[in-house]
């Protein structure tokens, strides 16, 4: 018995504990301070054992410091960007057998769209298809369905369009519903994208 509780506490603090660390983690997003995602990143229990969760935030980072490199006068970044996406493709084949159904798609996606623009690879069709294949996986998932979205909003013609990436973006935000989405910074980022569709789309 007394095991018991003492196992409870201890899943009660984990839980407080992961739960805090998303609201600072979503804070940080919406002030668009991406230092506390990199320290995050870098905290010596991820080092020593990467996690699923810290996945989303990885593939988020990745995102930034990548469209930061390919920004000019900031082409000193290129090398930490490689790297951070280099290490990003490492833990998604990692935690492969680990992640919900269709995330190793949308992650692997990733990984392409990233190379891609550093220059690394060369697999948009490749990119697409998984993305696709994502949502085909897991139709319900608000984070695959967003995630498609928006590889249609930043793809060139005849691969991206703004409508149909709206339509993603909408079937997301009805599932991004309920307490555990509170700090999810797809679920804002989702949201912003519904408004750029909509000023796009003149609508």
């Amino acid at each position: 018995m007394r095991k018991t509780i003492i196992l409870w506490i201890t899943l009660c603090m984990s839980v407080t504990l992961f739960a805090q660390t998303d609201s600072v983690l979503f804070a940080a997003y919406q002030h668009e301070d991406m230092t506390v995602w990199k320290n995050h990143l870098e905290s010596p229990s991820l080092l020593h054992s990467f996690t699923p969760s810290a996945l989303l935030y990885e593939y988020g980072y990745c995102g930034y410091i990548v469209a930061e490199a390919k920004k000019e006068g900031k082409e000193t970044l290129m090398p930490e960007a490689k790297r951070r996406v280099q290490q990003f493709k490492v833990h998604v084949e990692a935690l492969k057998d680990q992640l919900p159904v269709g995330h190793y798609e949308m992650y692997l996606s990733a990984v392409y769209v990233y190379e891609l623009r550093l220059h690394e690879s060369i697999h948009p069709f490749k990119s697409m298809s998984l993305a696709k294949e994502a949502t085909k996986l897991a139709p319900n998932d608000p984070l695959v369905l967003s995630y498609y979205g928006t590889c249609l909003f930043y793809a060139p013609k005849p691969f991206g369009d703004k409508a149909e990436a709206l339509k993603w973006f909408e079937k997301a935000q009805k599932r991004f519903t309920g307490a555990r989405w509170k700090y999810s910074w797809v679920r804002e980022a989702n949201e912003m994208y519904i408004r750029q569709c909509h000023e796009k789309l003149g609508q």
